[in-house]
């Protein structure tokens, strides 16, 4: 977006603030009545074209056999430790009420009935899967329709009915399943409230005013409310992932309040130079807003580069944080400028902080301001000309030590493993994962994580029998329940348990072997099909299918991403420097997950309770987010210095100015950046705590080693081929697209 057009919107803004926060006050009160009108909820759909589980999926929605809708379980052992099922008869009368009142909740389609087994036998209710071999545990299966047809309301019935017979019979009673998993309250929330209230606090600190620090915090708030809504919207027409709204709100935050500093920032120097409030706005949405609009582009482009993964629900999920992102960019040079508008000369008064922290020390001369360093940022701008003056003296040893930690950090990816973490990630204090527990201790680790395979006879009934008994004997599968057939299809389901649990890589193992070698063989060239599905298979699968396409990913955001910067700062090496120590600083970030999540190293400072697999799409997603965000702040600090070298001709001072005069700036936003982010690494879902930890590390890492140290000393390195650009390419190229020409046109000067 050119810098005149922005300068009017700025401007015009600032000029009628009350018209454009009223804009913004009725866009954010029809976007949330949408949602509640229109308005759908998250729901996950693990699978992708042209994988085993999906043709499981079809086969099994085709016989309509019920497998495809929502699940849960209600899991019973007797309050009296030494009682039994077998033996007690009070228990076992209260096992037949339970599983009576389960039965007549709303859209209950059926459940299992352990009591009716045990009167049929002991081993007929061992057998079934429904009573542990000691019986002192018993389980019964609710079988619900497919979640279009839910809504939280039936969770509440459940959990409404356990509180009640708790209290009633003497069992303990604790739940889990898919039901849960679909509608149980999210993290973030309160994670969110953390978040904004560390952020407040480091805007204080940083600006010494409440007015400043306030201002990003509205901006954010705003933004977060119409892009979270729309996100609502277009789950009503489209599966959106359950992370979709925290991760949104996670990445919304941070870049909201960010953006918003950068041009915060910009405003206050433009107010020390002496200039109208209102005429300071425009500028600073003209100057601070175009690598503002470029980089909140960049984060679209690399998150929408998730598509090419060709795994719908990462594509829709990456869709739907965009929508937050590009909100939080319109509220950066809209709503922003507004504010500063309405709060007038006021923000051109230090706080406290921000004076003594401008005040000459004893003992000291005086140092002459600089009054283009504006009032946020002079105070600190000399040591960091110090600090980027003694690297660029020694820059072989900086780039070396900072490269060498970096790759060190990296090395346990090596060891990277992605899964699912499952009920048993949960803290204990979670009924589902005090119900995963009973499971495996009564059944087995693998009946927390059945696989469904579903089989078209194709006319040849024997072949059923064949693949019972074939699965049936294959050692990583513990038992087989009674095979279901549709009669209108012919489509039989065979639910069978690993003798493992769902996050162990044996499990997979399981799953390969019979795709590839146990259904082959039971088929032979008859023309039957059998495919293996089920929540543990559907996640394996898309696991494999994310490491398969990650590089492609990984390809598709770099190429774009250099040749974005390439654009931007008219340089080859720059962009290909940048692209490589994002690299450094993302590899970094995985490695220190793999440490915590998968060793536990530091993991009960984050409420882990269990070490876990790397969620298989995190690593994807957190490359094309983090590699988004990185070039934020490439194109801020590598503006500044562009705009040194065209007006000073030499590298050195350039990189000194350049860095000097946007550091305070760039770590005060890394650190609010990652205080929201840090906030949801504390949330319960291991998955948040993923997404939370991974985000907070890269981008303390590049914000402070990477800009700080392996920026300044590389390109003292390079010297004055940082800016080479091929004559012809130079000729092709569109002139100055976020303003790092060394002017500022918005006066019309430039």
């Amino acid at each position: 977006m050119h810098s005149k057009a922005l300068l009017r919107l700025g401007t015009n803004a600032a000029r009628h603030p009350w018209r454009v926060i009223a804009a913004w006050l009725v866009a954010a009160t029809l976007a949330v009545l949408a949602a509640v009108a229109f308005g759908g909820r998250n729901a996950d759909s693990m699978t992708a074209p042209g994988l085993d589980s999906q043709r499981a999926a079809q086969l099994i929605e085709r016989a309509g056999t019920g497998q495809e809708g929502m699940t849960a379980q209600v899991v019973v052992t007797p309050l009296d430790g030494a009682a039994t099922f077998f033996d007690h008869d009070r228990a076992r009368t209260a096992l037949t009420r339970l599983q009576a009142e389960v039965e007549r909740l709303p859209h209950v389609l059926g459940t299992s009935d352990p009591a009716g087994a045990l009167d049929a036998g002991g081993d007929t209710a061992v057998r079934g899967g429904l009573v542990s071999a000691d019986g002192r545990i018993a389980v019964v299966r609710v079988q619900y329709p497919d979640q279009s047809r839910l809504s939280a309301e039936d969770l509440d019935a459940l959990v409404d009915l356990g509180d009640r017979l708790r209290a009633e019979l003497p069992l303990r009673i604790e739940m889990g399943g898919s039901l849960f998993y679909a509608f149980s309250d999210a993290d973030g929330g309160a994670s969110e409230l953390i978040g904004l209230l560390a952020a407040a606090a480091i805007l204080f600190l940083v600006f010494g005013s409440l007015v400043a620090a306030a201002l990003p915090i509205g901006t954010a708030v705003f933004g977060l409310t119409v892009g979270v809504a729309t996100m609502t919207v277009l789950a009503g027409v489209t599966d959106v992932p359950t992370f979709a709204p925290v991760l949104g709100s996670m990445v919304g935050l941070g870049v909201g309040i960010d953006y918003a500093l950068f041009v915060l920032t910009r405003h206050r120097e433009y107010l020390a130079r002496g200039l109208d409030p209102r005429e300071a706005a425009g500028r600073a949405v003209a100057t601070a807003g175009r690598p503002v609009v470029f980089a909140g582009g960049t984060v679209v482009v690399s998150i929408l580069g998730l598509a090419v993964a060709n795994i719908p629900f990462m594509t829709v999920g990456g869709l739907a944080v965009s929508i937050v992102v590009l909100t939080m960019v319109a509220a950066s040079v809209t709503l922003l400028p507004a504010f500063l508008g309405a709060a007038g000369p006021r923000l051109a008064r230090a706080g406290r902080i921000e004076r003594a922290l401008r005040a000459r020390k004893p003992g000291r001369p005086a140092r002459r301001r600089d009054p283009a360093a504006g009032a946020a940022g002079a105070a600190g701008a000399a040591g960091w000309r110090r600090w980027i003056g003694h690297v660029g003296r020694h820059p072989v040893p900086y780039a070396v030590g900072a490269a060498g930690l970096l790759l060190t950090a990296t090395l346990p990816v090596l060891g990277l493993r992605v899964g699912l973490p499952d009920d048993g990630s949960l803290p204990h204090s979670r009924t589902e994962r005090r119900a995963y527990d009973l499971v495996a201790e009564g059944f087995g680790p693998g009946t927390n994580g059945p696989l469904v395979i579903a089989a078209d006879p194709a006319g040849d009934p024997g072949v059923l029998d064949r693949l019972v008994a074939t699965v049936a004997a294959d050692p990583g599968i513990a038992s087989v329940a009674p095979t279901h057939v549709d009669r209108a299809t012919g489509i039989a389901t065979l639910v069978v348990f690993p003798t493992t649990g769902p996050q162990d890589r044996a499990t997979a193992d399981t799953v390969a072997r019979l795709r590839t070698d146990v259904l082959p063989t039971a088929i032979g060239q008859r023309p039957a099909r059998a495919h293996v599905g089920g929540a543990a298979a559907s996640l394996s699968d898309v696991g494999r299918r994310t490491s398969q396409r990650l590089p492609v990913v990984v390809a598709a955001v770099l190429a774009v991403s250099f040749l974005l910067l390439m654009l931007v700062f008219r340089s080859v090496l720059v962009p290909l420097k940048a692209v490589l120590l994002n690299l450094l600083s993302i590899g970094a970030a995985y490695g220190i997950m793999v440490a915590v999540f998968q060793w536990g190293w530091g993991g009960a400072l984050i409420g882990l309770e269990a070490t876990v697999p790397i969620v298989s799409f995190i690593p994807m997603f957190l490359f094309a987010i983090l590699f988004g965000l990185s070039m934020d702040y490439e194109v801020f600090l590598l503006s500044r210095v562009r705009e040194e070298y065209l007006r000073t001709g030499d590298n050195g001072t350039a990189i000194v100015e350049g860095v000097s005069r946007t550091a305070r700036t760039i770590t005060s936003a890394a650190l609010i950046m990652a205080a929201v982010f840090l906030s949801f690494a504390v949330a319960e879902d291991p998955s948040t705590k993923m997404f939370g930890l991974g985000l907070a590390t890269a981008i303390l890492i590049d914000a402070t080693v990477v800009r700080m140290v392996l920026v300044p000393a590389t390109m003292t390195l390079l010297g004055r081929a940082n800016w080479w650009l091929p004559t012809w390419l130079d000729r092709i190229l569109p002139r100055d697209p976020v303003g790092t020409d060394g002017t500022d046109d918005t006066d019309g000067t430039g």
